[in-house]
């Protein structure tokens, strides 16, 4: 019965991974810039798409971590 809670407050701390590409995301003059380019296409777009993909694995870190 005490690994309980304990279990329960690590989870809450895996939860709040999920919230860092929430609130980069919410905050575009981090990433509205045109330069530097990826293969042609400018940092706005590309750092969107890389952010999913850091949310998946993010998700995913959460999830198997029994969040």
């Amino acid at each position: 019965m005490a690994s309980r809670p304990q279990q329960r407050k690590r989870r809450s701390w895996l939860l709040v991974l999920l919230l860092i590409p929430f609130i980069v995301l919410l905050i575009p003059p981090l990433y509205n810039f045109r330069d530097p380019t990826f293969i042609g296409i400018p940092f706005f777009y590309w750092f969107q798409l890389l952010m999913i993909i850091i949310t998946a694995l993010i998700t995913a870190i959460v999830y198997f971590g029994g969040a």
